[in-house]
């Protein structure tokens, strides 16, 4: 009996491990600017998306850096103001959209709070990428949740270590302690990912399908199986 069963659970192991190694990877480079609310709209349809597909494809996922207001300043400025300048009479109609979209994930659009450089935002999310896609998906995540829900500042040392210290981020204070840790990384990624784009949230998938937008699930899902052709 027992030696049946040791055959058994072999039998499943290598069943496994067979249903795995036919699996396709589909790679995934998205970018992103991380004071981007449609990123993060993006982001919530691409995991419904992949969470449908896990039986048939293995993903890795890798964010990369854009800049939609590289001029913006370190200290931050208010988020309420800058957008009034920025969309003039348009502003409430940008509003109610957002906080409809965002309803519709289950979350609360927040237009409190700061925004302002997003440059340690991205090192900090090159420096997770370096221990691993998961734990880079998962920082962007709070970070998109914290500036986003939360009116917290993106460029705030200590929220950013907060979202570190979520996903098990390791050695982050000491990474951002020295503002030339990861700069030449961002700007290398920068150049070579979203050097000829116009806006994001940008995806390329396995370097042959390319979507942009906040994209619905249903689009990543046929782009699965463009990708995987």
């Amino acid at each position: 009996m027992a030696w049946k069963l040791r055959v058994n659970q072999i039998k499943r192991v290598r069943s496994m491990a067979e249903t795995a190694a036919g699996k396709k990877l589909i790679r995934v480079d998205v970018s992103s600017d991380t004071i981007c609310p449609w990123c993060l709209v993006g982001k919530r349809n691409l995991d419904k998306a992949i969470a449908a597909s896990t039986d048939r494809f293995d993903f890795e996922i890798r964010w990369h850096p854009f800049f939609l207001n590289p001029s913006a300043p370190k200290e931050g400025m208010n988020k309420l103001q800058f957008y009034k300048d920025k969309f003039g009479p348009q502003l409430d109609g940008v509003v109610a959209r957002m906080t409809e979209v965002f309803r519709g994930l289950g979350l609360n659009y927040n237009l409190s709070g700061l925004t302002g450089n997003t440059l340690d935002s991205h090192r900090l999310i090159y420096y997770a990428g370096k221990q691993g896609s998961d734990k880079q998906h998962n920082l962007v995540e709070e970070l998109f949740l914290g500036y986003f829900t939360q009116a917290k500042y993106i460029g705030d040392r200590e929220f950013l270590l907060e979202c570190a210290q979520k996903v098990g981020l390791e050695g982050a204070a000491e990474f951002l302690d020295d503002p030339n840790n990861g700069l030449q990384e961002v700007m290398e990624e920068l150049n070579n990912y979203s050097s000829n784009i116009n806006g994001v949230p940008y995806y390329v998938l396995n370097g042959k399908v390319k979507l942009s937008g906040g994209q619905p699930p249903e689009a990543f899902l046929r782009a699965f199986e463009a990708a995987a052709n």
